[in-house]
C-alpha cells in the first residue's frame, strides 16, 4: 500500500499568500462572476478545494467550488438564479444554464457540547467563521488552498502547497479525529490516493485502518455516492483494492470480500476467483478512459455480478434436479432469484432506487441470453429492439468479454443484432412477432407448455 513514512511535525502558517500563475483564461467563466460579485459587495471570496488543487497540478477541474465570508442568505440575496440548499452543511448553488457554481460561507469546526461525550462524529456544521478556520477544518491539506483569481494569490493556512508538490496525502490535525469526525472521509482519501497517485501519510492511513469499521454509522447515501465515484474514476480497480486494505470493503460490502476470499489462502480457486473480479473491474476502467462513463446500474452490477453467479451456482447444485440438468450452470430463472434477492438488499440498505436495483438485476440475469442456445420462443430481434434492460445487459456482457478475453466475436454479433432491430421496419417486426406465435402455439399442441429458457416472466425477449 503507498503511504509515506513522512512523520515530522507539521508548522502552522498564518497563511503563507504565494503568486499564482495560472492564465485567467483557465478560470471558468461563471465562477468568476460568482466571485467577482461578492467581492464588489465587500465580501471575501475565492476559489477553493479541488478546482484550485486541479488546477494546480495542470488537471481540468470537473467543477468549481467558491468559499465566501457571506452568509448563505447573503448569498441567495445577491444572485437571484441562487438556491440555498442542504441541512447538515447549507450552501448555495448559483445556477448558470445547466452548470452550478457551489458557494459555501467560511466555517469553523463545531463546538462539542458535553452531552457528545467522546463522540466525534459531526452532526452539524453550520457555524460560520473565518478563512483560515474554514481551512482548518477541511479534510486533507491539498483541499485547503485558497485562490484569488483577480489577485492572482494563493492562500495556504496548511502547507497545502507542499504536499501537492511532493505528491502527499495528509490529513489536517491529527487524522484520528478528522476520520472520526467524519468517516467517508476514508472513502475520500481513498479516491484522491488513487485518482492522483498520491502517498498516504503514514497517521492517516492508520487512522484509516483503525476507524474502518466506523463507516458503518456513515449516512447511507453519501457512502454510495462515494462508491459510485470510485467506480466511475478511472481507478475502480486501485480504490477497491486499497479499500479492501484498509477494512473499509469488508464494512461496506462483505459480500464483495467474502467472494474475494482471504488474501493469506493457498487454495488456487481463492485467488482465481478473485482475479475474476479485480479483471472486471480493471476492463470497467478502461472503458472510462475511453470516455464510457457507467451508468448506476452498471456500475452495481459490476460490483456483484461474480458473487451473483457463484451463489447461484452454489444454490443450482444444493437444490439439483430433473428441471435443471446442469447444476454448474443454473437456469436464468434461479439466477434472476439470487440477482433479485442479493441487490433487494443492497438497495434498502444504501437507498438506492428501486429502478437501479432492478436494472443491475436484468443486466446479470440477462448475460446468459447472449451465449446460450437461443429458446424456441426466443426473438433475438425483438429482445434487442423491445426489452428495455438490453442495452446494459449487452454493455456488461463487453465488460465481461474485455476482462477476461472471450467472447468478444459473440459481442460483435449482437451489436450487430441490435444495428438489425434499430433499422427494423414496422412490418419486419410484426413478422417476428407472429413468427413467436406461431412457435408457441405448436408446442403447447405438443403438450410443453413451459419457455425453454427456464425465465421468469418477462425476460423471455416477448414485448
Amino acid at each position: 500500500m503507498p503511504v509515506s513514512d513522512d512523520s515530522r511535525a507539521r508548522p502552522t502558517p498564518l497563511p503563507r499568500v504565494i503568486p499564482s500563475d495560472i492564465p485567467h483564461s483557465a478560470f471558468d467563466q461563471n465562477a468568476l462572476r460568482v466571485i467577482s460579485r461578492l467581492q464588489r459587495e465587500q465580501h471575501e471570496a475565492y476559489l477553493v478545494g479541488g478546482c484550485v488543487r486541479d488546477l494546480l497540478l495542470g488537471r481540468r477541474p470537473k467543477d468549481y467550488d467558491v468559499a465566501t465570508s457571506a452568509t448563505p442568505r447573503r448569498v441567495k440575496s445577491l444572485f437571484s438564479n441562487g438556491r440555498i440548499i442542504g441541512r447538515r452543511f447549507k450552501l448555495v448553488h448559483v445556477t448558470y444554464g445547466g452548470q452550478i457554481v457551489e458557494t459555501a460561507t467560511f466555517r469553523r469546526a463545531p463546538q462539542k457540547s458535553d452531552e457528545d461525550g467522546e463522540d466525534l462524529l459531526i452532526v452539524d456544521d453550520n457555524e460560520f467563521g473565518t478563512a483560515e478556520e474554514d481551512a482548518r477544518r477541511r479534510d486533507f491539506t491539498i483541499n485547503a488552498l485558497f485562490l484569488n483569481p483577480y489577485r492572482h494569490e494563493i492562500l495556504d493556512y496548511v502547507d497545502g502547497l507542499e504536499d501537492l508538490e511532493a505528491g502527499v496525502l495528509r490529513t489536517i490535525g491529527d487524522p484520528r479525529v478528522r476520520m472520526a469526525e467524519d468517516p467517508v472521509r476514508i472513502l475520500r482519501a481513498v479516491k484522491f490516493a488513487t485518482r492522483l497517485g498520491f502517498r498516504i501519510e503514514e497517521g492517516t492511513w492508520a487512522a484509516m485502518i483503525e476507524l474502518a469499521p466506523e463507516l458503518a454509522r456513515s449516512a447511507k447515501p453519501r457512502v454510495l455516492e462515494e462508491l459510485l465515484r470510485l467506480l466511475r474514476s478511472g481507478t475502480a480497480l486501485g480504490a477497491l483494492r486499497m479499500m479492501r486494505a484498509c477494512g473499509a470493503l469488508k464494512v461496506l460490502l462483505p459480500e464483495v470480500d467474502a467472494f474475494l476470499g482471504d488474501r493469506e489462502s493457498a487454495d488456487a480457486t481463492v485467488h482465481e476467483r478473485a482475479e475474476s473480479f479485480w479483471r472486471l473491474l480493471e476492463a470497467l476502467d478502461s472503458d472510462v478512459h475511453q470516455g464510457n462513463l457507467p451508468s448506476t446500474a452498471a456500475c452495481v452490477a459490476v460490483l456483484f455480478l461474480r458473487g451473483i453467479e457463484r451463489d447461484a451456482n452454489v444454490d443450482s447444485r444444493t437444490h439439483a434436479s430433473l428441471s435443471e440438468p446442469d447444476p454448474a450452470n443454473p437456469s436464468e430463472k434461479r439466477l434472476g432469484t439470487v440477482a433479485e434477492r442479493r441487490l433487494e438488499k443492497f438497495a434498502v440498505d444504501y437507498r438506492l432506487s428501486r429502478r437501479d436495483a432492478n436494472k443491475a438485476a436484468r443486466a446479470i440475469t440477462l448475460q446468459r441470453r447472449f451465449t446460450q442456445p437461443a429458446p424456441k420462443r426466443f426473438s433475438p430481434i425483438l429482445f434487442a429492439k423491445s426489452d428495455p434492460d438490453f442495452v446494459e445487459s449487452l454493455e456488461l456482457f463487453r465488460l465481461r468479454s474485455l476482462a477476461w478475453g472471450q467472447g468478444w466475436d459473440v459481442y460483435e454479433a449482437w451489436l450487430e443484432r441490435a444495428r438489425e432491430a434499430g433499422t427494423a421496419s414496422p412490418e419486419q417486426l410484426e413478422q417476428e412477432k407472429k413468427r413467436k406465435r406461431r412457435r408457441g402455439r405448436r408446442r403447447r399442441r405438443g403438450g410443453d407448455r413451459s419457455d425453454d429458457s427456464g425465465a421468469p416472466e418477462g425476460l423471455s425477449g416477448e414485448e
